[in-house]
């Protein structure tokens, strides 16, 4: 570093003067000093220590500060990067998961828009069309340089991928094409259906029918193509059949309801076991098989049941033979034959092989409902008394019919059936839906209320009518517009009559255990409280009774037992008549009973 010293006092002149001797005294020789002007050069490479200690700080200090700045830039870029990276992952992951929850709502959307016939496809369907997209134009590549020798170059890559992509946009719009089309027929087909149907309604013939039941079938029908019946299950009388074409003389897939036949002939033979463990999730039972109308299991049935009983059985319930309606040209039904390429374990789940009638579904419900009698439906035709004919008495235990019952009232409470779920009243019933004659076909056959069956409903439908349980939701709302005229009272004791179950041996287990004396057994054969013109049969004591498996799901609430002040209180208009003590073998006042629950003192 140097610097020019010009001027000043004499003092200063001296002193510079006495610098510039030492400088050459301490110069190497030969060394020329640069002068200029009257005054030399001077430099300070030979200053004192202290000088030369504060040039170093100032220049460490100089070189922290800069790198400092430096360091701290580069951190906050480094910083703000990595911010911005877990930001931008973060919303990436954001945006997945929204993408996850979109795409199952999606997933279904586009998937009934597909079977509608829209053009819109599923993420996982447009994933799938990428990566076959994907390995055919790295096949073609290959095969191309295989048939070339050479390695293809980028603009031919690029031109053999555009070739096979275009082709495959090519192909998917065909695809798209043909389905609109084919969406088109379907709508057609299922408009002439309906009009169809709707023609043949107008013919029906409605003498001895009941208005209201035939009104409430006909609006919860609509405009859709499908037939309704409904009847007593107690004693055959047929209240209404809406398109009596299709219900009395056309014949079709039962499809899943051919589970109750496999269901019934596997507990009557003891392939399914009288008592199962619940079901997890890795074994199903009985109940919960008919709930979710499971395939394997009824197809695991009917594997150790054989075919030749299960048409032994599925003949004995009715089916494969007319039901002996006061009808004109009713439709037997079909029976399945075994022949070369016949599937067997497709009949007892899907019903391959078979054809039934609404008519002959009704008689079958109805046997299950009222205990065994398979009886043969009836359209009043006159004003004289009507008298319920049975066909047959079924020989198959009690038993078994009780044990179908969970699963059939699972099925509408939680399982397949849930549109023809009924908060009034319980609805025991069995879905199905396959693939018919030419088209979709759904079913769906019931009984209710279940302590005191009064009506047996089946449903079946065609074409897009018949998916998505559609003839369920119909029965489901015939049950609760009808339900003021059959339904079970809110506050009825689930039991029968009070003159029906009045005996001997009843009232002394009654007393003997303090309770109220329980309806279970009204499901017996001939003991239906809505058959009041049948005159009732000797039965079994009401003490011999079979307990209820723990197993099997709880279908009626207990009866809550009655404080014991409650028995002695009396009616204000009373005549001073005493009720009947446990011990009393006096017969019953019918009058004094009026269809109310039974009062017995606890000993």
């Amino acid at each position: 570093m140097e610097f020019l010293v010009r001027g000043g006092t004499l003092a200063t002149i001296q002193r510079q003067m006495s610098a510039s001797r030492e400088f050459r005294l301490c110069s190497p020789p030969g060394e020329q000093i640069p002068k200029k002007g009257k005054f030399a050069l001077m430099t300070l490479h030979f200053s004192s220590p202290t000088a030369r200690k504060l040039v170093f700080i100032l220049f460490v200090l100089i070189s922290l500060s800069i790198s400092g700045t430096v360091f701290g830039k580069k951190h906050s870029s480094s910083s703000h990067g990595r911010s911005a990276r877990a930001q931008k992952g973060r919303a990436q992951r954001g945006n997945k998961a929204s993408a996850r929850g979109r795409s199952r709502r999606g997933g279904r959307e586009s998937a009934r828009a597909s079977r509608r016939g829209g053009a819109r496809m599923s993420k996982r369907d447009m994933r799938r069309q990428r990566a076959l997209v994907a390995r055919e134009q790295s096949a073609s590549i290959k095969a191309l340089e295989r048939r070339l020798h050479r390695p293809l170059s980028k603009r031919e890559r690029m031109a053999e991928m555009r070739r096979i992509e275009a082709k495959h946009n090519r192909a998917a719009e065909e695809a798209r094409r043909r389905a609109e089309a084919a969406r088109l027929a379907a709508i057609a087909r299922d408009n002439a259906l309906r009009s169809e149907v709707q023609q043949l309604i107008a013919k029906d013939n409605t003498a001895g029918e009941d208005p209201e039941v035939r009104r409430v079938a006909i609006n919860a029908l609509g405009n859709h193509a499908g037939t309704v019946v409904v009847m007593d299950p107690n004693n055959g009388r047929v209240y209404t059949i809406v398109n009596q074409e299709w219900a009395l003389r056309r014949g079709f897939k039962p499809c899943s309801t051919i589970k109750l036949i496999t269901g019934v002939a596997g507990l009557s033979e003891k392939i399914i076991p009288p008592v199962e463990t619940a079901a997890d999730g890795y074994r199903m039972d009985l109940t919960a098989a008919l709930a979710h109308s499971n395939n394997p299991y009824f197809e695991q049935v009917g594997s150790h049941l054989g075919f030749d009983k299960m048409v032994s059985y599925a003949r004995e319930l009715g089916l494969g033979e007319k039901t002996g309606a006061n009808v004109n040209f009713e439709f037997s039904g079909r029976l399945p034959e075994l022949k070369p390429g016949f599937v067997q374990r497709r009949m007892f789940s899907y019903a391959d092989g078979f054809e039934v009638t609404p008519m002959q579904l009704g008689t079958l419900v109805s046997a299950m409902a009222n205990g065994g009698r398979l009886l043969v439906p009836q359209v009043p035709q006159s004003d004289n008394k009507f008298v319920p004919k049975v066909r047959r008495k079924l020989s198959i235990e009690t038993d078994v019919w009780q044990r179908m019952i969970p699963g059939m009232v699972g099925s509408v409470n939680y399982g397949s059936g849930r549109r023809a779920y009924d908060p009034t009243q319980t609805v025991a019933g069995k879905t199905g839906t396959c693939i018919g004659q030419g088209g979709w076909v759904g079913l769906f056959t019931s009984y209710a209320p279940l302590a005191s069956p009064r009506l047996a409903v089946v449903v079946i439908a065609e074409g897009s009518d018949g998916r998505r349980h559609f003839p369920a939701a119909v029965a489901g709302e015939i049950y609760r517009e009808l339900n003021h005229r059959f339904g079970t009272a809110i506050n009825l004791q689930v039991a029968a009559t009070a003159d029906e179950e009045e005996n001997e041996d009843a009232a002394k287990e009654a007393a003997e255990n303090g309770e109220t004396v329980d309806a279970t057994d009204a499901n017996q054969p001939g003991a239906s409280a809505a058959n009041n013109s049948a005159s009732p049969t000797t039965s079994k004591p009401s003490n011999e009774t079979v307990t209820p498996k723990n197993t099997v799901k709880r279908v009626l609430m207990p009866i809550e037992k009655k404080p014991a002040e409650s028995t002695q209180a009396t009616p204000a208009n009373s005549t001073g008549a005493k009720a009947p003590t446990p011990n009393s073998n006096a017969a019953p006042n019918p009058a004094a009973n009026d269809q109310r629950p039974r009062r017995i003192n606890p000993n």
